[in-house]
């Protein structure tokens, strides 16, 4: 509704002569009785104006100009709050454009002509994808689906960890396990990983070569070979949840020299080496962020010569902006919280624009079982795998669960709440919601011939004024800011509450207002209201990813 009520407001402010650099806020008041939507402009331009906030918002509603049957009236509340009051009129008029408009009904034009790379998962192929990585991965999928949604030409990338010291320790883990196979007796390392796909890559090696690499001392050929095992793995893996990325972005050629012999983090830090922010130390290379008040210089190439993950990050970041993104978005795990600040400021000083990078940090996932919580270590093999939760609980509860709870707060995921057919269930809840509304469409055509492709809503609509009709209808006229707001906090929990909030209102509307057994004009009325409400709940679940069922 900002989109109807801004232009209005400022140019009451024009007409008014009123100067003022302060935003025009549009918000929704708690309790219906102030008012549908309400501002307070009056009392943020009250003190520069220098007149009472009352008596500026009485001036500024003097100076309104409204649209015909929108505003059934406007009156200064509190200390000069403006309240505006909708009319039934221009409520259902709104429901007539989410019919019009159908599966488009939401998208915007804000990033038409705009692109945006989206980057998520991005897990080191070293072993299955465990359900921590899941919720990085839907959250960076919602995230991708919404800036779609406003016309933004749309990346989604997975930068593929191939290099550094991890991978070194899965091509050791892997020899390893095939020397074991071959008869040898192998003290196998602590520090490496333990899984039991370890010895399953092992075997599949010994299968094709028998003992013949049993003497080979290179390790490329086991750490290749277990690579694209895993990654087949993983990539098997996200497709259960319909996360798909467009690019795949390999770390490694952040290491192969260009023409002038340097390889891209080489270059990064002579780039900052001529910023004067690289020493080098005990026997290390060092960002030098204690002149940016920090209390501690950052290591980017350690002593034993193999870089910090902040440099290749920074090396990597500097293709995004050479690839012409007007939007960059990373979607990291906690664990990134220490490091991405100072990638940011590193690429600020070599005079990047980071004001077109935005962090979406999620927080940890732990999983509960008949209220026990299960420990997870992908290095010692016991680790919570995101396929046995599939497996489990499904792919839309995996997905709508992990997204469920905003992501800067800790996630416990309780398998079997993740099951429960009940209301209990959010998942169970928003698509017996649609399933519902489906079942009275297949009864209405059976019972009094309802056919929404014949029949015509034009001021059939408009009969509908009761107060469950209404807040139902006002609540789909919510839709298209809740994905402007979503977006904006790269938040798709923002998303499922609103769907949650719009059920509810929907299965109050159902209990309250007799559809099939009402006067006909108000039958059909009703389920042109309720074929709206199924519109909005498929677009929603399409960001969210998850499917939208006929029956239950």
């Amino acid at each position: 509704m900002l989109e109807f009520f801004s232009p209005v407001i400022h140019n009451a402010l024009r007409s008014a002569a009123i100067i003022t650099d302060k935003p025009v806020n549009i918000q929704q008041p708690a309790d219906k009785k102030f008012g549908d939507f309400s501002t307070n402009i009056a009392l943020l331009a009250a003190k520069e104006c220098r007149r009472n906030p009352r008596e500026l918002a009485q001036t500024i509603i003097e100076h309104l100009c409204f649209p015909a049957d929108t505003i059934a009236k406007v009156e200064v509340a509190g200390a000069g709050f403006i309240n505006f009051y909708l009319t039934p009129h221009f409520i259902m008029q709104s429901v007539e454009q989410v019919l019009l408009e159908g599966d488009s009904y939401g998208q915007g034009s804000i990033g038409e002509g705009k692109s945006a790379v989206v980057e998520y998962v991005s897990a080191n192929p070293t072993g299955p994808l465990t359900i921590g990585r899941g919720r990085g991965g839907v959250l960076g999928d919602c995230i991708a689906n919404l800036f779609a949604t406003q016309g933004y030409a749309v990346t989604r990338e997975y930068y593929f960890n191939d290099a550094g010291r991890q991978m070194q320790i899965l091509g050791e883990s892997v020899k390893l396990r095939y020397l074991e196979r071959c008869g040898q007796a192998i003290d196998f390392p602590a520090t490496h990983y333990q899984g039991e796909y370890i010895g399953d890559i092992a075997e599949e090696i010994y299968r094709d070569h028998g003992t013949a690499l049993a003497e080979n001392t290179e390790l490329q050929m086991f750490k290749k070979r277990a690579e694209e095992i895993i990654f087949t793995s993983i990539r098997k893996t996200l497709e259960r949840l319909s996360i798909r990325h467009d690019s795949f972005f390999n770390e490694h050629t952040l290491y192969t020299p260009d023409e002038g012999g340097l390889n891209a983090n080489q270059r990064v830090i002579e780039a900052l080496r001529g910023k004067e922010f690289i020493t080098e130390y005990d026997g290390a290379t060092w960002f030098q962020t204690t002149k940016l008040g920090q209390e501690k210089d950052k290591v980017l190439i350690k002593s034993s010569g193999e870089p910090s993950y902040r440099l290749p990050d920074i090396a990597y970041h500097i293709t995004k902006f050479e690839r012409n993104f007007s939007m960059i978005v990373n979607v990291f795990g906690a664990d990134h919280i220490d490091e991405y600040p100072d990638v940011l400021e590193a690429l600020k000083i070599l005079g990047y624009d980071t004001g077109r990078i935005k962090i979406a940090i999620n927080q940890f996932v732990t999983t509960t079982v008949d209220g026990q919580t299960l420990k997870m270590s992908t290095r010692k093999g016991n680790a919570d795998l995101l396929d046995d939760l599939i497996d489990d609980v499904g792919a839309d509860a995996t997905r709508l669960f992990f997204i469920m709870r905003g992501k800067d707060s800790h996630l416990n995921f309780d398998v079997e709440l993740a099951k429960k057919q009940s209301k209990d269930n959010p998942v169970f809840y928003l698509q017996y919601a649609h399933a519902r509304i489906c079942s009275l469409l297949r009864m209405a055509h059976q019972e009094i011939g309802f056919d929404p492709s014949t029949d015509t809503m034009i001021h059939l609509l408009q009969r509908l004024n009761s107060p469950a009709e209404l807040q139902l209808g006002f609540a789909l006229l919510d839709y298209p800011d809740m994905i402007k707001t979503s977006l904006r906090m790269l938040e798709p929990q923002k998303m499922v509450e609103y769907l949650h909030s719009l059920a509810e209102v929907f299965h109050r509307f159902y209990q309250e207002c007799p559809i099939l057994k009402a006067e006909p004009d108000i039958a059909r009325a009703r389920l042109f209201l309720s074929l709206a409400t199924r519109q909005v709940l498929r677009n929603g679940f399409r960001i969210l990813g998850v499917s939208a069922p006929e029956s239950m």
